[in-house]
C-alpha cells in the first residue's frame, strides 16, 4: 500500500506544479508520510521533473535538507 502513496504523491505534485507554494506544501506533506527509500525515489524524480521548471527549483532545496 505504501507504494500507492508514493504514486499518489507524484500525481499530486504534478497537478499542483503550476504553483510553487502549493508544490512546496505538498512536498512537505510527502516528506512526513513516505518511507526513506520512497523519499530517495522522490528526490530523483523531483530533480528530473524540475529540470525544466526553474520556478520549482527552490523545492529541490526543501527536499534535500532532510
Amino acid at each position: 500500500m505504501s507504494r500507492l502513496i508514493y504514486f499518489y504523491t507524484k500525481e499530486t505534485l504534478e497537478k499542483v506544479s503550476f504553483n510553487p507554494d502549493l508544490f512546496a506544501k505538498e512536498l512537505k506533506k510527502a516528506m512526513k508520510i513516505l518511507l526513506p527509500y520512497e523519499m530517495e525515489h522522490l528526490k530523483n524524480w523531483l530533480k528530473f521533473y524540475t529540470d525544466n521548471k526553474p520556478e520549482l527549483t527552490k523545492c529541490v532545496a526543501v527536499i534535500c535538507k532532510k
